[in-house]
């Protein structure tokens, strides 16, 4: 009855007297007072409970053990003092943290700069990152508690989250507290490193460096929610646990947001975003985003590529490099398929997409398409058939994703080289060999002299080369069947 009528009050009546505090310095201070007073008045109960859990493990006290009476007291305090917390409240825990936080940072990084002055293994970004971060502090303000260096109070604040973090664990409020605060300021600060050192920046890999920063976190996490390693627990440790695998998630769920969004620039650069696309394919491993990337994908293609101001040679090469791109992303190719059937149902659209195509193949064009389409290392695999190379053992087979397209075998898709993609996009291999022969014929017809390296240009083992193949050898069995019947009329009659 005490703890209701007088120990709660008392305690939200210091709480709300924020009012008077003007500087941050004095809100942690009364923050910190407040509870020095609620464990003063609860410490007679509190080892009254520890009197009662000795007896209660010596079987003096029957029905009961020290743990579940322990347990019942604390949510009676839990339930008394903090059923409904104040904004005030809410707000000088969020201040105090995030205060915290930054200044233990800010002692972990000069520790770590203190190392690497001569750490010749850093990277050219590594080191301007580490300049950036010395210049600022070498300014007139502290970099942890934002005072002057005069007045600074990193040190303070680092004692007062001690004891205030030893308090909560010993009133078992460190969930009940904590839980939404700390929450609130690590998807802060990991947002806030993200886009200050991941945005736009697709030539090189961040997840080693972020999975470093993310140990320091867990550092911090651990003073917190293990303010006495002396007397940690199996509970406490695996309370640890749970956050570092809740930071860890969140990391690579915002990660992969940001290279979903970001995935239209990152195949128009590749292969020099290629870091980037191995990222994103690690966090898709660990996250169920893969309905996100599509649909972001599609209506990024559908808005920024496929309207009337875009020439056909351009679509065509984002769509040769949306092919290499979404093959490393995602080597079932289900992505591929899905993604960029607005591109194939778009180009289908355009009068010049065949000549386009067979130009760049032949080299009568010039330009991006010209060139990718020159680069195109064609796989020589025909009716679905796999290579030797694809061939592998039972044990190693995968199933294709949910999303795949059941009307289709996994190995054809994946055997799909570029030029095939291409040609496939009107279903039918005619129009483009009609194409080639026309466009053939006509430099044929208008060229004075001869050069077969220059007329050759297709590649070699491509889709229409083997059909034009498979043509010729179709007439030449036609020319001798007829030559041997007009020459052998008897032999011709009795089949």
């Amino acid at each position: 009855m005490d703890l209701q009528r007088n120990i709660a009050p008392e305690f939200w009546n210091g709480m709300n007297q924020r009012e008077n505090a003007v500087e941050e310095q004095q809100c942690t201070g009364l923050l910190l007072d407040t509870f020095r007073l609620l464990i003063t008045r609860l410490d007679p109960y509190l080892k009254s409970l520890d009197i009662l859990g000795r007896w209660a493990d010596m079987a003096l006290l029957p029905g009961s053990d020290s743990q579940t009476l322990r347990d019942k007291v604390f949510t009676m305090i839990k339930a008394i003092l903090f059923f409904s917390t104040s904004k005030t409240f809410q707000g000088l825990i969020q201040q105090f943290y995030t205060r915290t936080f930054k200044v233990c940072m800010r002692q972990k990084r000069r520790a770590a700069d203190s190392g690497s002055d001569c750490d010749s293994s850093m990277d050219e970004n590594e080191r301007e990152r580490t300049s950036e971060d010395r210049a600022a502090e070498e300014g007139d303000e502290c970099s942890g508690c934002d005072s002057s260096k005069e007045q600074c109070w990193c040190q303070t604040a680092m004692e007062q989250f001690h004891e205030l973090n030893g308090i909560f664990h010993r009133l078992n409020l460190l969930e009940r507290i904590c839980s939404e605060p700390v929450t609130t300021l690590l998807h802060k600060m990991i947002e806030q490193r993200m886009e200050e050192r991941c945005r736009g920046d697709y030539e090189r890999s961040f997840l080693n460096e972020f999975q470093e920063w993310i140990e320091k976190v867990i550092g911090w996490l651990s003073k917190v929610f293990l303010p006495d390693s002396a007397q940690s627990n199996a509970e406490s440790s695996s309370t640890l646990k749970r956050w570092r695998c809740h930071v860890q998630r969140f990391y690579y769920r915002l990660y992969a947001n940001m290279r979903i969004n970001e995935l239209f620039c990152i195949i128009r650069d590749f292969p020099d975003s290629k870091p980037a696309i191995e990222d994103l394919k690690f966090c898709l491993e660990r996250t169920n985003q893969r309905q996100q990337l599509l649909s972001c994908l599609k209506t990024a293609l559908e808005t920024r590529l496929l309207h009337p101001g875009v020439n056909t040679a351009d679509i065509i090469t984002l769509y040769i490099s949306a092919i290499k791109a979404l093959r490393e992303l995602d080597p079932s190719m289900v992505i591929l398929e899905v993604a960029c059937e607005p591109i194939r149902k778009y180009l289908r659209t355009r009068e010049d997409t065949v000549r386009q195509i067979v130009a760049g193949l032949t080299g009568d064009a010039e330009g991006d398409l010209a060139n990718e389409l020159s680069k195109a290392d064609p796989v020589v695999l025909e009716n679905g058939q796999e290579s030797d190379d694809e061939v592998s053992e039972p044990e190693d087979w995968t199933p294709d994703p949910v999303d795949a397209d059941p009307g289709k075998s996994g190995s054809k898709r994946r055997s799909s080289d570029i030029i095939s993609l291409l040609v496939s996009i009107y279903g039918s291999k005619e129009l483009f060999i009609n194409e080639y022969r026309t466009l053939l014929a006509d430099r044929l017809l208008h060229q004075c002299s001869y050069s077969s390296e220059r007329t050759w240009r297709i590649p070699e083992g491509s889709i229409l080369t083997s059909a034009m193949k498979k043509r010729s050898s179709w007439r030449r069995r036609g020319r001798r069947s007829t030559w041997w019947r007009s020459y052998c009329p008897a032999s011709s009659g009795r089949r």
